[in-house]
């Protein structure tokens, strides 16, 4: 429930503050002296965007303040998904910039303007005689139908199946345009897959060919190399093994005569041994080198099978193809398993449409269930509203597909003259008669205290006499359930309030502005009175001022 309203450099607004109160409260005021200013402001704090157009002074901020009593409605949930702190008495703010920067706040938490029209419209519905015309969208009829037969959990359940299904749809769709472009990349990665597989490499085996190749190429310097040295080391007539090993002989004779001789000796032998090693790896290594012109025919052979791989492919190195081999191998495997998820996908497809079925009909049996009920009430109130020959009826339509809100289509169906054939209703209805249709939905939906506050702005438009007066005693029960606050022309309506404000301006410094006051009984009765005179309040409006306001207490 609305608590309190401050607005600061609004439009026609340089500061001003209301409070509210529960029951009925009306508005009034002369044309042009700011009720609309005043709705605009508190749209703002439902979520509405605003832009620097909406300053009163270009220099100053502009600020509007909603003070809501949001116990008892269910909200905390809310509060905790947007990580907010709840509070029974819960205040949300917006603040527009000269430079047009526009902020928003729930309890002093900054937050989106999604978030903040998302509460709003939980808070408060803004009903104006222009959105009456809303009354013959079917998605509109719908909503009230579920409203009416509390088919939110249904609902709700409905849609995640709805979405899923949806998704695995999309899914499904998505895997066969893969599948089919799989199908002809399939052959292309299953050729290049079998050349790698030929080959058949292994880690660093190019650098080694490579290096194999290279020896071959020089396996004449190689070996004449090897040879000298090998002869140099031991096979001269003069070699150095030989040469060694008698210097050894001469230190073995000589090393018990000082210290220093031993140390020769051994370090004669230790060089020895290493010699006799060296000698005998650069033999072996000679042998080995001995040129294999097959052998050589076979590494070239490879290497050339590699390198056309890698020109193929436009990589380097023996990695570089190995990885490439594991993508295309894995790219196939891919391929492959793309027809085992399109199966899975399928079958999900087949549970989910049976529940959906299942939920969807669950939801079209509650919808019939209520429209007996609401035509009944609805019909009802258009009597009391000045129609008493109105016909409504709900026609529930299948549809042959599954659409977000179910398998329905509802359909409003009205007759204001007595044998006339009912229509649908945003066909057939005048404007006069869709506000009252409007009002009477408006009625049943508060009877089941869904919202906390209702406004309506001038919904009474077209209506005068003894209906407005059957108007404002409909408010009067609408506003038992929840709270309701009226702007209106019509003295009947007003009269029929628990709190009446009136709205206009004030002029100082040559400026203009908006401002508002609650009025006290005798200013009520002027009030009304003037609503009931042309131009000059006589006697005659006094007294039947008095006697609304007596009339409507009782």
């Amino acid at each position: 429930m609305l608590t309190h309203l401050k607005v600061e450099n609004f439009s026609l607004i340089r500061n001003l503050e209301i409070d509210f109160a529960s029951g009925f409260t009306a508005i009034t005021g002369e044309t042009g002296a700011g009720k609309s200013i005043i709705l605009g402001a508190l749209a703002l704090i439902l979520g509405q965007r605003a832009d620097t157009q909406t300053l009163m002074s270009k220099d100053a901020k502009c600020t509007v303040e909603g003070y809501f009593k949001i116990e008892g409605y269910d909200l905390k949930s809310f509060f905790e998904v947007n990580d907010l702190d709840y509070d029974v008495q819960t205040i949300i703010r917006r603040e527009i910039t000269p430079q047009g920067k526009s902020r928003a706040f729930i309890n002093d938490t900054p937050v989106s303007l999604n978030v903040v029209k998302e509460l709003g419209d939980r808070l408060i519905n803004i009903h104006s005689q222009h959105e009456t015309l809303t009354l013959g969208d079917a998605g509109f009829q719908l909503e009230i139908v579920d409203a009416v037969a509390e088919n939110q959990n249904i609902v709700s359940q409905y849609r995640n199946l709805f979405d899923r299904h949806q998704g695995l749809k999309h899914r499904l769709a998505a895997l066969l345009a893969e599948e089919k472009k799989s199908k002809s990349d399939q052959d292309y990665y299953q050729f290049q897959l079998n050349e790698f597989e030929q080959v058949n490499l292994k880690p660093g085996e190019k650098e080694e060919l490579e290096t194999e190749l290279e020896i071959y190429n020089h396996a004449e310097q190689i070996t004449n190399g090897l040879g000298r040295s090998s002869a140099l080391l031991s096979e001269n007539e003069f070699n150095i093994v030989d040469s060694l090993t008698e210097i050894q002989s001469i230190f073995n004779g000589l090393s018990s005569f000082k210290g220093e001789f031993e140390e020769i000796r051994q370090r004669v032998e230790n060089n020895l041994i290493d010699l006799k090693d060296l000698s005998y790896q650069i033999l072996r290594l000679n042998e080995q080198s001995a040129s294999d012109p097959q052998h050589a025919e076979k590494v070239l052979h490879r290497l050339d099978m590699i390198y056309h791989l890698e020109q193929k492919h436009r990589v380097s190195g023996t990695e570089a193809l190995l990885l490439l081999q594991r993508e295309l191998s894995d790219k196939l495997s891919a391929i492959t398993s793309l027809g085992d998820e399109i199966l899975e996908i399928t079958d999900g497809i087949n549970k989910t449409n049976a529940m959906l079925k299942e939920a969807g009909k669950k939801l079209t049996e509650s919808r019939k269930a209520v429209t007996a009920k609401i035509t009944a009430e609805i019909t009802a109130t258009l009597k009391q509203l000045g129609i008493p020959d109105a016909v409504f009826r709900i026609q529930v339509e299948p549809l042959n597909e599954y659409t977000p809100s179910g398998a329905d289509r509802i359909i409003f169906l009205f007759s204001a003259n007595k044998g006339s054939q009912p229509g649908e209703l945003s066909r057939i209805a005048s404007g006069g008669e869709l506000s009252r249709v409007m009002l009477a939905v408006k009625s049943l939906i508060s009877q089941r205290k869904l919202l906390p506050t209702l406004i309506f702005d001038e919904i009474d438009t077209g209506v005068s006499g003894e209906v407005a007066g059957k108007v404002g005693n409909i408010m009067r029960l609408m506003s038992k359930g929840l709270q309701l606050i009226a702007i209106t022309h019509l003295p009947q309506i007003a009269g029929m309030s628990d709190h009446h404000y009136m709205v206009y301006k004030e002029h100082h410094n040559g400026s203009t502005a908006t401002a508002i006051r609650k009025l006290s009984k005798e200013e009520r009765i002027m009030e009304i009175a003037k609503m009931l005179s042309n131009e000059t309040v006589t006697e005659a409006a006094m007294e039947t001022a008095k006697e609304l306001l007596v009339n409507n207490r009782n």
